[in-house]
């Protein structure tokens, strides 16, 4: 990004400064007065950043993430759910705030929906992801750190394994998460999927409206009228029908996607 940003803009016009966010954050904004700040990132470390521009009085615009939840409803295509879904949630390894967060499935639809998923990864990338080419690594230690704490929280259906020193983590699929653990009140950022299970999955829309708005949701169903009463009852940046993330993809699809 450095190199990219130095070629293509003179220096008087966009500075990039590199360094730990924790360090170099608080002394830019210490040391300079700026007109107007942009943040991406966690909620957490979004809080910080606007206690300290509001200390000088500058606006701040946030772009945060959260924990944006995927429905697969009984009528949903199973194997078309699971190979949109696994495709969005394990691309850059899950570090991406567009990423389906975790997954509210159908109990009549749990056995068919978790072993689709397990063999889109397969298809994707092989029995051994570490040596897939379309399959990357975690952006360093700290992260990776993170990540793995959240893999004893639940129970490994898929994947699990790691190496700290080549900064790997399989693509994981976990259930049995009990309620309140840490991988379900913070954003993931990284390829650890929970998967719940529901039997009446319209009763879990008072618990989603309870949770901080979600970047996105994604809804994998067929009925049009249970559409229109997700669409309409849970809160959310932007999301998709039947598709993970599209409305990211194509302007020319509607912000609740098409397929």
């Amino acid at each position: 990004m450095k190199k990219i940003i130095e070629e293509i803009f003179p220096k008087e016009y966009v500075l990039y400064v590199q360094g730990e966010g924790s360090a170099v954050i608080p002394a830019m904004m210490s040391d300079f007065r700026f007109d107007h700040v942009f943040f991406t990132g966690s909620t957490a470390v979004g809080k910080i950043i606007y206690k300290m521009a509001a200390e000088k009085l500058v606006p701040v615009t946030l772009e945060l993430g959260g924990k944006s939840p995927c429905i697969v409803e009984d009528d949903a295509d199973i194997k078309v759910a699971a190979r949109r879904i696994s495709m969005t949630k394990f691309s850059n390894a899950g570090q991406m705030c567009i990423a389906p967060d975790y997954v509210l499935v159908h109990e009549s639809k749990k056995d068919a929906f978790l072993n689709a998923l397990q063999n889109s990864l397969r298809q994707f990338f092989g029995e051994k992801p570490e040596d897939s080419y379309n399959y990357c690594k975690i952006i360093n230690e700290k992260q990776f750190d993170r990540i793995t704490g959240y893999l004893s929280q639940g129970t490994v259906i898929y994947g699990g394994r790691s190496d700290r020193k080549n900064l790997f983590i399989e693509p994981t699929i976990i259930t049995g998460i009990a309620e309140g653990t840490p991988v379900m009140k913070e954003e993931i950022f990284g390829p650890v999927y929970p998967s719940y299970l529901s039997v009446q999955l319209q009763k879990q829309r008072r618990s989603l409206k309870k949770i901080p708005t979600p970047y996105l949701s994604t809804f994998l169903l067929r009925a049009v009228k249970r559409k229109k009463e997700w669409l309409e009852s849970v809160p959310f940046g932007g999301g998709c029908v039947n598709n993970a993330s599209w409305h990211f993809t194509n302007h020319h699809y509607h912000s609740a996607g098409r397929v």
